[in-house]
């Protein structure tokens, strides 16, 4: 299976971190805000980040992610000189969606404009590793269908969660005091409130979508390994959950990324790696042209690279979406993925390698060849 067409896909809203952290709730401690520029954000696209104006009842919009996740899918579509009549299998992979159900594959096939009896699927809660997997599963229909084409929308929209879950903030703490607090309720709050801020500064919107195919110049995308959950509970380093409030219709929103990722997302993306390059991983990983590394941060781009021997010029495109859209979750390795593509020449059989890690938690590999 070849990758034909990749479209991206903003919304207008763009603010610095500084911008972000002016407006911020409440005041940053010093040593705070130096955790936030420490995380290489420089800037992010957002749908909103007015959540402060929402009164307590209010119902989230979802005009926002359709229309985001519809101009991704119509460039692609455009740039491939296809209509969305000729795409013969959909699939919507997202974390956040105003709307629990319907998925957002139902929401955008009239958006688009498939044909109301088009096969679609939706991949909700893989995050970071949500592109590897919808290519699988375009792959899976390419293969019983090879004269067909099919599509992958993978929806990068986090504000709704982390900027909404920081309304009212009045203090945040730094770790250096959180870490003294003998009370373990005391201290745990205050950690998800410090949690809470970087989710807030790290994570950027943006849309992304892929149009594959059995024939036709790109790259081809083959085997892909996926590892999670290698310890039973190492989910936990990075989950979402809801919460009950003690009130008719409302529920509330936890999140925790844990101090471990960046050694967790080591040892899962080498496990991959290992299992998908076998004996041949060094030779394959020196001859690699590029990496597509998931925008964790900086510190883990930093640790996965030291860990893999990257060198930093095959990284630099994960760096640079890093630093202007901040952490996309799983539309992350599609914008890094196109900006590779349309920024270097390649020719035949040079090789990418993609890396996806996190919530999960979880890792995923696939190598990239390029194909005429």
């Amino acid at each position: 299976m070849r990758i034909l067409q990749l479209s991206t896909a903003l919304p207008d809203g763009k603010f610095s971190t500084e911008e972000l952290i002016e407006s911020f709730p409440c005041k940053l401690p010093e040593g705070v805000r130096q955790n936030v520029l420490n995380l290489g954000v420089a800037s992010r696209f957002l749908i909103s980040h007015d959540y402060a104006s929402l009164g307590s009842g209010t119902v989230m919009s979802e005009d926002g992610l359709i229309d985001l996740c519809t101009e991704a899918c119509e460039r692609a579509l455009q740039k491939a000189h296809l209509s969305a009549k000729d795409i013969g299998f959909f699939v919507a992979a997202y974390d956040v969606n105003p709307f629990l159900s319907p998925g957002l594959s139902q929401l955008l096939v009239r958006n688009v404009g498939f044909d109301p009896y088009v096969r679609h699927v939706n991949v909700q809660g893989i995050a970071s590793t949500a592109f590897p997997k919808a290519l699988e599963l375009a792959q899976n229909y390419l293969a019983v269908h090879p004269d067909k084409q099919a599509m992958v929308c993978v929806s990068g929209v986090s504000s709704y969660w982390f900027h909404n879950q920081v309304r009212g903030l009045k203090n945040v703490l730094e770790i250096g005091q959180i870490n003294q607090i003998t009370d373990e309720a005391a201290r745990r709050l205050e950690l998800q409130k410090w949690v809470a801020a970087m989710q807030y500064f790290l994570f950027g919107d943006g849309a992304a979508a892929a149009i594959v195919g059995n024939a036709g110049e790109g790259f081809s995308f083959g085997k892909t390994v996926e590892v999670t959950n290698v310890e039973k509970k190492d989910y936990l380093a990075g989950c979402s959950r809801l919460a009950v409030l003690n009130e008719p219709f409302r529920f509330g929103f936890f999140s925790h990324l844990d101090k471990d990722i960046p050694r967790l997302g080591a040892k899962y993306t080498g496990l991959a790696l290992e299992r998908l390059l076998g004996n041949d991983s060094a030779e394959t990983m020196k001859a690699v042209r590029k990496w597509v590394v998931h925008t964790g941060s900086e510190k883990i781009l930093n640790t996965l690279a030291e860990h893999n021997g990257v060198q930093p010029d095959k990284l630099k495109e994960s760096h640079e979406v890093l630093r202007e859209y901040g952490n996309l979750a799983g539309a992350s390795l599609p914008f890094i993925l196109e900006r590779v593509i349309s920024k270097n020449t390649f020719s035949r059989d040079d090789l990418v390698l993609m890396l996806g890690y996190g919530w999960g938690f979880s890792a995923a590999a696939s190598l990239l060849k390029y194909a005429t």
